[in-house]
């Protein structure tokens, strides 16, 4: 049941992204960095780069993570309590801050892969544990 507080953390990740980038579309636009209608269908010139890589990078908060998400629930669901999956629950959150942080700020493309990489192996070994602890039950 602790694995709700991992994936909590990287729930309160996701929406202070999201937040950020409403905020910066919304300064965008104040700025006159952005015609409006641009956010309407996401054509015509690009957005400053900040307000893409926040963009991007919340895009990304739902693609592996979603990986997390389900591991977690199933966890929770089958009352699974296994130190190593909460151990490697709040690595993935840790990988995925510095992922972010590394994506919406300085953007060393190498870096950031290296995070990712870190959090996809993390998210593997979750799944085998979960495999392992259920094919033990059965």
């Amino acid at each position: 049941m602790e694995m709700i507080y991992p994936m909590f953390a990287l729930v309160l990740l996701k929406f202070g992204v999201g937040l950020s980038l409403g905020i910066s579309r919304v300064l965008s636009v104040k700025r006159r960095q952005v015609d409006p209608r641009y956010y309407r269908l996401f054509c015509g010139s690009p957005p400053p780069e900040h307000v893409q890589k926040l963009g991007r990078n919340f895009s990304n908060l739902f693609e592996v993570p979603m990986l997390f998400y389900i591991a977690g629930v199933m966890a929770i669901a089958l009352g699974i309590d296994s130190p190593l999956l909460l151990a490697l629950g709040w690595a993935f959150v840790v990988s995925r801050i510095v992922h972010s942080a590394i994506h919406i700020t300085y953007n060393n493309s190498f870096h950031r892969f290296l995070a990712y990489l870190v959090s996809s192996v993390i998210v593997l070994v979750m799944w085998i544990d979960l495999v392992v602890v259920v094919g033990g039950r059965g």
